[in-house]
């Protein structure tokens, strides 16, 4: 059987003391003896007293917890993201609650009700591929619990938000891939309702249009992930379509587009030269090693986080922020020449 947890209660029939004794002995207040304070918290480690956190939301409306919903865990980008917020909310004295929408909408909803079922102070929100539906979202207002978007945004929803600036990272990404001599280069493009998606589309677009290409949508495949991109790079080379670069909507579409490749004796970046995007741990590995746009998912999670306590803690109303972070391009072995 569960042992049940001691209280307050049972610390002050031990003592022999009022419960409102051990509770101001606990809190450190000056109107109790430094022996009693002493005494309370030395049989309060040895019973393995915890405070009761829920009773505390109750008696004060604050839980000092937040929550995150991110798309997918597994993703080097989002784990990162995950440290700066884990992070930030430690050295601030806040526990974190972490839910997975495994990019679903039905996830992402259930997600939404857990949390502020579990009366978190605020939500850190990177929405999945399947939302297009944001009511749930108007429920978060509505329970006035601030939010603040990262990553993935929802355009007209106005709320705290960070982000990168997705059309210039790729048209800088499409750009490096024009300016060594690419003519025939492909865009495995992200979900469109998403504005990440259509953002890293139009910036690929403006680089190819400004070096004189072709923008039309036979070399944009509706295509993100490691196993679209082996499926796409095989219907490719069967079709015989000529592409001589790539420019992938995230690094796992990136490395499964190269690795059928390899294996049907296209040499990259000799034959293909391919860029992916988000710089994860993979990129600097796989052979040869990939280009990549660095999105500073740590630096992300924890700039979102501070924006998130800071709305929590204000006296005032403010409005709306967005920061955005600047993304960079690590050229390596899969576009160099």
């Amino acid at each position: 059987m569960k042992r049940p947890l001691a209280t307050i209660k049972d610390i002050a029939r031990e003592l022999k003391v009022s419960p409102s004794t051990v509770s101001r002995a606990l809190k450190d207040h000056p109107d109790i003896s430094k022996e009693t304070k002493r005494a309370v918290n030395e049989l309060a480690r040895k019973m393995n007293y915890q405070p009761n956190a829920l009773a505390i939301s109750l008696k004060y409306q604050k839980s000092n917890t937040i929550g995150v919903i991110i798309p997918e865990i597994v993703h080097y980008f989002f784990s990162s993201v995950i440290s700066g917020i884990e992070d930030v909310a430690y050295d601030a004295g806040i526990n974190v609650i972490i839910c997975q929408s495994n990019e679903r909408y039905d996830r992402e909803v259930a997600n939404v009700k857990t949390l502020l079922a579990n009366q978190v102070d605020g939500i850190l929100m990177s929405v999945s591929k399947e939302t297009e539906d944001f009511r749930h979202l108007e429920y978060i207002r509505q329970n006035q619990v601030p939010l603040v978007f990262y990553d993935r945004i929802i355009p007209g929803f106005v709320t705290d938000q960070v982000i990168i600036d997705d059309f210039e990272a790729a048209y800088q990404a499409t750009k490096h891939l024009t300016d060594t001599g690419r003519k025939k280069i492909a865009h495995f493009a992200g979900p469109q309702n998403l504005l990440l998606g259509r953002q890293r589309k139009a910036g690929y677009q403006k680089a190819i249009s400004e070096a004189g290409l072709t923008t039309g949508d036979e070399l944009i495949f509706n295509t993100d992930s490691f196993e679209k991109a082996h499926l796409t790079i095989l219907d490719i080379l069967n079709k015989k379509t000529e592409i001589d670069g790539l420019f992938a909507v995230n690094d796992l579409t990136a490395i499964g587009a190269m690795k059928t490749l390899l294996k049907h004796g296209v040499k990259i970046p000799q034959d293909v030269a391919i860029v992916g995007f988000s710089d994860g741990r993979l990129s600097g590995i796989t052979d040869p090693s990939l280009t990549s746009v660095d999105q500073h998912g740590y630096e992300m999670g924890s700039a979102a986080t501070e924006m998130l306590l800071r709305r929590i803690t204000s006296q005032k109303d403010y409005p709306a922020e967005t920061r955005i972070l600047n993304a960079n391009l690590i050229v390596r072995e899969s576009s160099e020449i």
